[in-house]
């Protein structure tokens, strides 16, 4: 097993938020360990393939979060990330990418797990996406959730089936927490998905998404 566990010593060391990055590129990986362990607040582990990373879970878990390579070995893209999800239960999983596009997004989201980071972004934002991740939220590119919409309409119109559901759940007055338990997902999840929602019926408010969606015939 090829796993790297750095801990800075110090006295706050039991509140540091405890990460396992699991990527191919063991540059990658160096300039993750040699920025985020001189964060006060955080502990990285690091493992090259996706067996490797659930056996460093396995040993060395539980983490707080975990980010995971959507290409390294053993991944299988999507099957590798609900892999992990259940092992790691309540602990948030996000995919680490050099090709975040809108349509992983949709199906990032439709797992429930926490989100897409890029690794264009600079690294002090990937420490900053990291401790959004900690936080509960789902965390996102902001390009995509700029994309024009129109451009990835389908036969079934703006919004996923997903989306459909949550909209559908919107025009009967349910609240986010109340999707969430009946979907089975996060209210972090949802909320990404009520976002979305407003953005491809050009709607500034859930509300407004409800009515734009009757007038259009989609509710």
């Amino acid at each position: 097993m090829n796993v790297h566990e750095y801990q800075n010593n110090d006295e706050s060391v039991d509140r540091q938020i405890k990460i396992l990055i699991a990527d191919d590129h063991e540059m990658i990986l160096d300039l993750a360990r040699l920025y985020l362990n001189a964060q006060p607040d955080m502990s990285v582990s690091t493992s090259i393939s996706l067996p490797d990373a659930i056996s460093a879970y396995q040993s060395n878990g539980p983490f707080d979060v975990v980010l995971l390579d959507y290409n390294m070995p053993g991944m299988s893209g999507l099957d590798g990330l609900r892999q992990m999800m259940e092992i790691t239960a309540d602990k948030p999983v996000a995919i680490i990418t050099g090709n975040p596009s809108r349509s992983l997004m949709n199906d990032v989201l439709e797992t429930g797990a926490a989100g897409i980071v890029s690794k264009s972004i600079p690294v002090k934002s990937l420490a900053n996406s990291i401790r959004f991740i900690n936080s509960g939220e789902i965390y996102m590119p902001l390009h995509l959730m700029k994309e024009d919409p129109k451009k990835h309409f389908g036969d079934t119109g703006p919004l996923s089936t997903r989306e459909m559901t949550v909209l559908e759940f919107l025009g009967e007055g349910k609240k986010n927490k109340q999707i969430a338990a009946s979907l089975s997902l996060s209210e972090g999840t949802v909320k990404m998905h009520v976002m979305s929602i407003c953005k491809k019926l050009d709607a500034t408010n859930r509300t407004h998404a409800v009515i734009n969606a009757r007038d259009t015939g989609l509710l």
